[in-house]
């Protein structure tokens, strides 16, 4: 088969295929699929994740979210990120989507103090397949299943040990068992080529116990390899498996000679068979020394089958103490793994707080310039209300001075003004003209006296303003002038 990516560069030949281009880098270009959402965070479940090397929480679990809309129109929002997205220079209000066209600048998160740009820059551009492919930046399940794959352990079964070219235990075994004389089949001479059948009725009665006795040892030997092999296998990755390799050498070796004497003893076997079939009445000097060897031969067996159960015992102890070291280990690399994960957490948690010290002081900030700007308005109020202030009491003065009847020197009462344009009290200019028929001003002759209502209003609206004591001295003289009227 071929190469899976080309297969699919293959497959989409000829396309063009929208993307956001990585300002900068001929890598991790985020593809834009027809008809898929792409969410972009640093968290999990998202379509890429982007971990920032310079800050971590630059980045928010869901930043953005890339879609196309009902024509087709590529879209971004901004999915409540903390350090914003960024629309050609202009950050995008929360949670509100804007279309997107060739040769838009996007910007994920804002540069550091000590960076003109941000870590993250996009130019959106429509290119060939076959040039984006290269580039593109692998999707967070591809990462996943990748991290996976490298953290799978692989295990090895007994037909790759065999192929690995060493022979070891399981092939032995496996050699026993073809080489086993069992009851009724027939046995291989080694040394001779010579094939005997013979029931095992004829065999002598030592050979046969020997047999029976050789298979309960064999029975009790063999699951032994297994078991180291089993063992072996799941603690490949022992601290010292110069041992266990020289432990095992030893094992086939001892295997090895005793399926010599083995075959050894089988051969002997046929033999005296044979000799007692042809001589059944003489020779008993020869069966006898041959039925010797045969002890003999059977004597060694025993005793390299014993050497090799204490091997296997030898084994089992090492492989035992390897388990243990390989767990203590085990250990160590947990309690590392967990000082990595508290040292991140660390990490992140400064980052963290150099964040919200950094907004604390921009809120700080924006709170004194509230509250000098709040000082502004207090400072300005305060002189708006003195210049009202002055306004009224420069009204006020003008008042007393233009509203005031020059002969009484209160405000008018029934105002009344003369041919000469000069204002008076009605009972004043007429106790005054008892004396004289001129203004008391100008000193012009009075001809007509008109009553003025607007400097009455003027004058009443006035008074209203004026605390309870003038207010009253205005009536008690009103008064007064209606009962010197009448009199």
């Amino acid at each position: 088969m071929g190469d899976p990516g080309s297969l699919v560069t293959e497959g989409r030949a000829g396309e063009r295929s929208w993307c956001l281009r990585r300002i900068g880098m001929n890598a991790e270009w985020l593809l834009l699929e027809d008809g898929n959402e792409v969410t972009v965070g640093r968290g999990f479940g998202v379509t890429y994740q982007l971990v920032s090397k310079i800050c971590p929480l630059m980045i928010s679990r869901n930043h953005c979210i890339l879609k196309q809309n009902a024509e087709g129109q590529w879209t971004i929002m901004d999915n409540k990120s903390l350090n914003g997205v960024w629309l050609n220079k202009k950050r995008l209000e929360p949670l509100k989507v804007y279309s997107i066209h060739k040769g838009d600048h996007i910007q994920l998160g804002v540069p550091l103090d000590n960076k003109e740009n941000a870590e993250y820059e996009y130019e959106v551009t429509e290119e060939d397949w076959e040039r984006i492919y290269p580039c593109l930046f692998p999707k967070s399940d591809q990462m996943m299943e990748k991290n996976k794959g490298l953290r799978t352990k692989r295990k090895f079964s007994l037909d790759e040990l065999e192929g690995s070219g060493a022979e070891g235990p399981s092939n032995l075994k496996s050699k026993i068992t073809k080489l086993s004389c069992e009851p009724g089949q027939p046995v291989k001479s080694h040394g001779k080529g010579k094939v005997a059948s013979q029931p095992s009725e004829y065999l002598d009665p030592k050979l046969t116990s020997f047999e029976q006795s050789g298979k309960t040892t064999g029975a009790h030997v063999n699951p032994g390899p297994a078991k180291v092999i089993e063992l072996h296998h799941k603690k490949k990755k022992a601290s010292n498996p110069s041992a266990s390799q020289s432990n095992l050498e030893l094992f086939k070796v001892t295997m090895s000679r005793i399926l010599m004497l083995r075959t050894q003893m089988q051969e002997k076997q046929v033999a005296v068979l044979n000799v007692k079939k042809q001589t059944k009445k003489g020779s008993s000097k020869k069966i006898v020394k041959m039925e010797q060897e045969l002890q003999d031969l059977q004597s060694q067996l025993c005793a390299e089958q014993a050497q090799q159960q204490a091997r296997v015992e030898q084994l089992e102890k090492t492989i035992q103490e390897e388990q243990q070291h390989l767990q203590g280990l085990e250990k160590e690399e947990g309690e590392e793994d967990l000082k990595q994960q508290l040292a991140q957490a660390l990490q992140e948690y400064r980052s963290l707080m150099e964040e919200l010290n950094r907004s604390k002081k921009n809120f700080e900030a924006i709170i004194q310039a509230k509250d000098k700007e709040l000082e502004q308005t207090k400072e300005e109020k305060e002189k708006v209300q003195a210049q009202k202030e002055e306004v009224l009491s420069h009204m006020n003065d003008v008042l007393e001075n233009e509203l005031q009847c020059i002969i009484c020197s209160e405000y008018f009462v029934e105002a009344v003004t003369l041919n000469c344009a000069h204002s008076f009290c009605s009972y004043c200019i007429n106790e005054w003209m008892k004396r004289k028929v001129e203004c008391p001003i100008c000193r012009k002759d009075i001809k007509s006296k008109t009553r003025s209502l607007v400097l009455d209003n003027c004058i009443s609206k006035m008074v209203d303003n004026l605390n309870s004591e003038a207010k009253e001295r205005r009536i008690v003289l009103i008064r007064e002038r209606k009962g010197k009227r009448l009199l």
